[in-house]
């Protein structure tokens, strides 16, 4: 499959602010996305030229290996952050009259919300006035309402924002299904549990540059510190010994009759010296490597690409 979005040095300024200073990636089609970065860094820019609100300074945006244009519109799904409906209209008026904004036919689109409601538990709030509903409430209509035309690019920003734990795994599940079906989502978010748990790339912006991208797998085993965890049978003392000089302990505690160090091998020795080296001081149940979270990466590349004060 080729790319869905392709954005190729894009630039914008504003006034003498410059939010994006030559950001290219590109989103694979069917993929989860997610497009990350401190506050402020350019995200939501990068979005809004995405939906066509704002226009790049420089750069173009590409759809499906065309130039982005109004007429791509209708096959994008886009949930922004700060959202807004109507409060004293009730909700499914206000969502018939959002889906027919989408192009949709009155028909088609009263019996897909019809459909959604009830999928969502939410069939009873049809009548009820928005003002009535709490925030959760209220992100679930407005989600429901940008998936409903059914785009092919879904663009979601902080979608979990306001979902207790329970909605939160009900909006994913349905991430999930409708990246089986074949939708593309961009997914921009400061939770990074939910970035390593969802997404399958992501460029990361800070300070209006794009200063890290790829596969999250990839990027997980790139920024290894190359630290193991062990869990074994022996005594504390003859593991310390047995690896002193030759490798560095990072931390020792017990767990269920086992005690579970973190080891740090040195440039040079693999997991294989360090196996040798615990066991003639210890019967060894478990070994793994710690590969560093989304949220430690994201730290560090922040660290790294911003300037010390």
């Amino acid at each position: 499959m080729g790319n869905i979005i392709t954005a190729k040095n894009i630039v914008k300024r504003y006034s003498k602010h410059v939010a994006l200073n030559d950001v290219s990636f590109t989103v694979p089609q069917g993929t989860i996305y997610g497009l990350l970065g401190p506050n402020g860094a350019g995200k939501t820019s990068m979005i809004r030229i995405i939906n066509q609100i704002t226009a790049p300074d420089s750069g173009e945006v590409l759809f499906n290996d065309e130039k982005i244009s109004p007429q791509h519109t209708k096959q994008i799904g886009y949930l922004p952050e700060e959202r807004g409906l109507y409060k004293k209209m009730k909700v499914g008026e206000q969502s018939l009259y959002l889906a027919q904004l989408k192009g949709m036919d009155k028909a088609d689109a009263l019996a897909k919300l019809k459909k959604w409601f009830i999928k969502f538990d939410i069939a009873s709030w049809w009548d009820k006035k928005v003002e009535d509903l709490s925030k959760g409430m209220q992100q679930k209509v407005q989600f429901i309402v940008t998936v409903l035309h059914e785009p092919k690019l879904l663009i979601l920003d902080e979608p979990f924002s306001g979902f207790d734990p329970i909605n939160v795994e009900i909006i994913k599940g349905e991430l999930l299904r409708l990246k089986k079906e074949g939708v593309t989502i961009i997914l921009s978010t400061h939770n990074m549990a939910s970035v390593e748990e969802l997404c399958d790339n992501i460029t990361l912006i800070n300070q209006s540059k794009a200063v890290l991208e790829g596969k999250v797998n990839e990027l997980r085993h790139n920024f290894k510190l190359h630290v193991w965890e062990v869990k074994f049978q022996g005594t504390e003392d003859a593991v310390k010994n047995a690896l002193h000089g030759k490798f560095e302990l990072l931390g020792l505690s017990p767990e269920n009759n086992l005690t579970v160090a973190k080891i740090k091998i040195p440039e040079g020795q693999n997991s294989n010296d360090l196996i040798k080296t615990l066991l003639p001081s210890s019967t060894i149940i478990g070994f793994s490597e710690i590969l560093p979270s989304m949220s430690e990466i994201f730290i560090s590349a922040v660290t790294k690409t911003n300037p010390t004060k």
